[in-house]
């Protein structure tokens, strides 16, 4: 199992367009990405221009192909047009 945290800092006067790009995103990944268990945005409380997924893989193989679905190529530039910065993006795998 992987798990992987894709924290986003949203510009300002942005969130209302990035929402629903990342909904539709988030609802396709589920409905159709094989290896899915998890895959859900949060907002930060503190900063709501701050969000992050949550996502919980099978295994590497099924993120290669997340990657390189549809709805992920055509939401990715999209989303990142919208942030401020970089997407803070860390990979885990369970040791215990």
């Amino acid at each position: 199992m992987i798990k992987v945290t894709a924290k986003q800092f949203i510009k300002e006067g942005k969130l209302e367009e990035f929402l629903p790009i990342s909904k539709k995103l988030v609802e396709e990944t589920v409905k159709n990405d094989a290896g899915c268990i998890r895959y859900e945005l949060f907002q930060d409380v503190s900063d709501p221009l701050v969000v992050t997924m949550f996502e919980e893989w099978e295994d590497q193989a099924s993120i290669d192909k997340h990657l390189a679905t549809q709805h992920f190529l055509e939401a990715a530039p999209k989303l990142n047009d919208l942030c401020a910065k970089p997407t803070e993006l860390n990979t885990y795998k369970k040791l215990f």
